[in-house]
């Protein structure tokens, strides 16, 4: 069962309330007036995988300015990443972002967290605290073990937005360590009501740090844990995206878009899977509808497999097959494979 939390609005966005899990990323470049075009162009590309929110670092007034620029064309909601400096965050909301993420213990007194807060209030933009282990304060460090220093640096924080009457608030608790991650999440999860971003930080690149989201975002997932996720790759945006979706789908979490189904190939392949998906690989992530994809190498099990799949597609000889029902539909060359599966592909949708 879903844990039960509040639903916080970001943009058109909410998030927590029982509303569907979000997948969000992080913008890898800087933000620049000669950058603009390409962040737009990558957050459009984003958005039609199924990205649902983009955060962006602010580490300057230059790259304020750039990001409200940015969102007022944005076809996703984005969010500011905000860092000791208060008055990032005032500008920022000076524009159509949807989110803040401040941490109010390096924003320094509380009369500029009391404006920042005032300020997200009147224009009904969300803030975002996130606690990481790597930066707990000293004296929480050395008086907790990390999960219950972390949940104790989040509470703390939380008690700040309460003293300020604000509650439109997503926490984010985040380690390196699975363990670490998972433990302290449970623990806020038993004590408090706001939604979660969950993540592993840091986790590496693309294949362990795959590995290890799937544990931490996962593990929690299939305890009702979490409201959006973020894998957090050395890698890119886009990558972060579809393995977020990917978890999503493994735990059953959402049931739209694409699940493939491909044999790792072997000495009998006549068909080449590798080079087919990454021919078709743009082309199915921007699937939206659930359908369920059979991908095999030969005839061994392609028929098979294809049974269970909405279609399917194999090798035989110099020819590709392909399935619908478990039958075969359609027989084209090697060469023809990727634009004929598009097309029967199509027919289903």
């Amino acid at each position: 069962m879903r844990r039960a939390s509040r639903a916080v609005r970001a943009g058109r966005l909410l998030i927590g309330g029982g509303f569907p899990v979000s997948v969000q990323t992080m913008w890898k470049k800087p933000l620049s007036s000669d950058a603009l075009q390409e962040a737009a162009a990558g957050l459009r590309e984003l958005e039609r995988v199924g990205c649902d929110l983009v955060r962006f670092a602010v580490p300057d007034m230059a790259s304020a300015e750039c990001l409200g620029a940015l969102a007022a064309e944005s076809p996703l909601p984005l969010a500011a990443d905000i860092h000791f400096d208060h008055r990032l965050a005032l500008r920022c909301l000076d524009f159509s972002v949807a989110k803040i993420r401040i941490n109010p213990g390096n924003i320094g007194e509380e009369w500029k967290v009391r404006d920042v807060v005032a300020k997200a209030r009147d224009a009904g933009v969300c803030l975002r605290i996130g606690v990481n282990a790597g930066s707990l304060p000293h004296g929480l460090a050395a008086e907790h073990d990390v999960p219950a220093a972390m949940v104790k640096a989040a509470e703390e924080e939380l008690a700040v937005m309460a003293r300020l009457d604000f509650t439109e608030v997503v926490v984010s608790l985040k380690s390196s360590d699975v363990e670490q991650t998972i433990e302290a999440n449970r623990l806020f999860a038993s004590r408090c009501d706001y939604p979660l971003h969950v993540g592993v930080t840091e986790a590496g690149p693309l294949i362990p740090g795959i590995v290890k989201s799937a544990l931490g975002i996962g593990g929690l997932l299939k305890e009702g844990i979490g409201d959006t996720v973020r894998v957090s790759l050395s890698a890119s945006s886009l990558e972060e995206v579809i393995a977020g979706l990917e978890i999503l789908r493994a735990t059953r979490v959402r049931r739209d878009g694409v699940e493939i189904v491909s044999c790792p190939r072997c000495g009998r392949s006549s068909f080449d899977v590798h080079l087919f998906l990454e021919e078709v690989s743009d082309f199915i992530h921007g699937i939206k509808k659930p359908l369920t994809v059979a991908v095999m190498g030969c005839v061994v099990n392609g028929p098979g497999e294809a049974k269970k799949a909405d279609i399917g597609i194999t090798g035989a000889g110099k020819m590709a097959i392909i399935f619908k029902e478990g039958r075969a539909h359609r027989t084209v060359p090697f060469e023809e494979a990727a634009s004929a599966f598009r097309e029967e592909v199509e027919k289903l949708l």
